[in-house]
């Protein structure tokens, strides 16, 4: 429990947060009874996100300590899933579907009960990626939606919001292809929110809340990618194979090069 409840933001276009610094280890900073656009860029700007399950509640808003984040380069791969990059057995696409990704997140799961992407929430993010700050990577198998991740572009940063899976290892698959992208622009971290099994063995690490907001403070002065995005860069598991020795051999054996 907290010692005092959160702060309650007033209703305007401008949003003034406490200091994420100062939020219990648990993260709940402040309340809102909105969450328009520009409260949303302000919270994303300065290490806060909204997170709630009900949209006859308030809103709040959370800046947690310690921070789960992946630096894109850093993706960890695993044998299966290199494999499965390797097979190009889904099409990836960016911000070609997103509102289909967020009510794909939003759907119910095995052992979870109700969900915290309310239609308030989807409407929301969906303002963001209207004027080109959300963005989606989807997933497809025979044309149809198998898997995606969505979330916010500012700067440098990207903070990932949720993602979902239909078909084995799609959202993987999504995220591997987001982080390479992410790493060819030079983006510095994914923000992950909160730590987890299944990001920890995808390479997400916890670091301190003050770490994080200092990251954060110095992404404001990036300029940020707005618009519709392209995935131009595949993740290098993407690349056929090369021959393996036994290969070269037969091959030069059959006369072929």
């Amino acid at each position: 429990m907290l010692a005092q409840p959160a702060a309650l933001l007033a209703p305007t276009t401008r949003s003034e947060f406490p200091d994420p610094n100062r939020a219990p280890a648990d993260g709940l900073l402040a309340r809102s009874d909105e969450m328009g656009t520009e409260r949303l860029i302000d919270a994303y700007s300065h290490g806060i996100f909204p997170w709630f399950d009900r949209d006859d509640r308030q809103v709040l808003w959370w800046s947690p300590n310690p921070r789960a984040v992946i630096k894109p380069a850093r993706l960890r791969i695993s044998r299966s899933l290199a494999k499965r990059l390797r097979s190009r057995c889904y099409e990836v696409t960016a911000d070609r579907a997103f509102a289909e990704t967020v009510a794909g997140c939003a759907a119910p799961r095995r052992n979870q009960q109700g969900t915290w992407i309310t239609p308030r929430m989807a409407k929301a993010y969906a303002g963001l990626y209207q004027i080109g700050l959300a963005h989606s990577v989807e997933v497809w198998r025979n044309d149809a939606l198998v898997g995606g991740i969505y979330g916010v572009s500012l700067g440098r940063m990207f903070f990932g919001e949720s993602m979902f899976s239909r078909a084995r290892d799609a959202s993987k698959v999504a995220l591997a292809h987001l982080a390479a992208q992410l790493a060819a622009w030079r983006f510095t971290l994914i923000d992950c929110q909160m730590m987890t099994d299944h990001l920890r063995s995808l390479g997400a690490a916890p670091i301190p809340r003050g770490q994080f907001l200092r990251l954060v403070a110095a992404n404001r002065q990036a300029p940020t990618l707005q618009g519709p995005w392209r995935l131009r860069a595949p993740p290098a598991e993407c690349s056929p194979s090369p021959p393996s020795r036994w290969e070269q051999q037969r091959g030069a054996s059959n006369g072929t090069r």
